[in-house]
């Protein structure tokens, strides 16, 4: 998985006596994009993809993601829009992209993606 959950720790001092609390940072909780989720695009850039046959789905729902139907293949001669990403129940980020060479928009593994896909999460 290329992007996780982060934590810190924050120690404080008091006294002669040092607490150590968790600092909770903003990331992404694990929350798919079901099946037929759509979002705008949040990030500005664009790729030619590189990408060998990363295949372009309806949503990251499921454990396996073959429960959302393939809408397209992305090759490595296409150029890729990246919107955003979030993160699958299978643990890979996943981003919605829209494919300008076949005009088609979908979900795709990022580990499968030019750059590991988008850099600005969806939000969910």
């Amino acid at each position: 998985m290329r992007r996780a959950t982060r934590g810190a720790l924050g120690a404080i001092a008091v006294g002669a006596t040092v607490l150590v609390a968790p600092v909770l940072t903003s990331s992404p909780a694990l929350a798919h994009a079901a099946c037929g989720t759509t979002v705008s695009d949040k990030d500005s850039r664009s790729w030619p993809t590189g990408a060998d046959s990363a295949r372009e789905r309806t949503g990251s729902s499921s454990v396996s993601s073959t429960n959302c139907t393939i809408l397209g293949v992305a090759y490595s001669s296409n150029v890729l829009d990246y919107h955003c990403y979030t993160v699958g129940n299978d643990g890979y980020t996943w981003t919605y992209l829209r494919n300008d060479t076949t005009g088609i928009s979908g979900w795709s593994r990022d580990d499968l993606l030019p750059s590991n896909g988008s850099l600005v999460w969806c939000g969910f």
